[in-house]
């Protein structure tokens, strides 16, 4: 018996959904001219040959209607990924990070990140500069800050409160010190994964909405920090498609920097996305 979830287009920037539905879809569906009988209300639609097509119904969003949060329908985790994804959206190359991470930091929205059978997409960041008194290159290089100094499209990985492994890729050249930080991300592929690392058996936003959640569903450590994201292997970071809207505000957590600092709305995030880490009130449209 076969069965297929039949929901409605994503948006553009979650477009690696329809991707994978067409590929699977020309697989596994022969249409025919055959009679078609309709059941109710189980929504079985079945053709007099053996193949029977089971309709699920679609998920509602828990968004309010007008909310920049709102989503068109629920994205829908797989437990693999086709090559054909891989061979569409490739490894990004190291020039891709050579430029200013303000200016890299909305790049990276809707580009995937992928360590083993987990692929996430980018749904929210957050960029940290040179003389930016939220930035750890502040303190110079250390044995802890090393990485940000290092060439852009490399690792960062900080240990947060004794707690929250929180992933960054470095920015522009070597010796600047500069980084982007990963705060949200939207599961692709590996859930079972993803949920195992995180401890969390759920699919909805709470599972990737959080620079700490996101560094646990990737399973990395401070080990990671100076790896290169452009090369296969090992974490990879992933060309995707670019957002249609994007939301801009103020970054989280960083009460202790300079006023001009705190106030700078260097947090981009995917407009649409319910993949998205409180607050949302401070974010909005540039």
């Amino acid at each position: 018996m076969l069965q297929l979830n039949i929901k409605t287009s994503y948006p553009k920037y979650y477009s690696f959904s329809s991707l994978l539905n067409q590929m699977n879809n020309k697989k596994r569906i022969q249409q025919t001219d055959k009679s078609v009988k309709i059941t109710n209300p189980t929504k079985t639609i079945r053709k007099s040959s053996t193949t029977t097509i089971k309709v699920e119904p679609k998920p509602k969003s828990g968004a309010k209607p007008g909310s920049l949060f709102q989503e068109k329908d629920e994205i829908v985790p797989t437990t693999s990924v086709s090559s054909v994804f891989f061979e569409r959206f490739s490894i990004l190359s190291p020039d891709f990070y050579q430029i200013d991470a303000l200016d890299l930091a909305p790049r990276l929205l809707g580009k995937y990140l992928k360590r083993d059978d987990v692929v996430l997409q980018i749904t929210e960041v957050e960029a940290y500069r040179p003389n930016d008194s939220a930035c750890h290159g502040r303190f110079g290089v250390t044995a802890r800050t090393a990485p940000v100094f290092g060439t852009g499209g490399h690792a960062y990985v900080y240990l947060c409160y004794g707690l929250h492994m929180m992933l960054n890729v470095v920015a522009d050249k070597e010796g600047i010190g500069a980084a982007v930080l990963i705060r949200s991300c939207a599961p692709v592929s590996g859930l079972e994964t993803i949920q195992q690392r995180r401890g969390l058996k759920s699919e909805k936003p709470v599972l990737l909405t959080g620079p700490g959640k996101v560094g646990q569903a990737l399973g990395v450590s401070t080990e990671w920090s100076n790896h290169p994201l452009f090369t296969p292997g090992g974490l990879e970071l992933l060309d995707g498609p670019e957002p249609e809207k994007i939301l801009i505000g103020p970054r989280v957590g960083i009460e202790y920097a300079l006023p001009e600092h705190v106030n700078a709305p260097w947090r981009f995030a995917i407009a649409g996305s319910p993949w998205i880490s409180a607050p949302k009130n401070t974010l909005r449209p540039p």
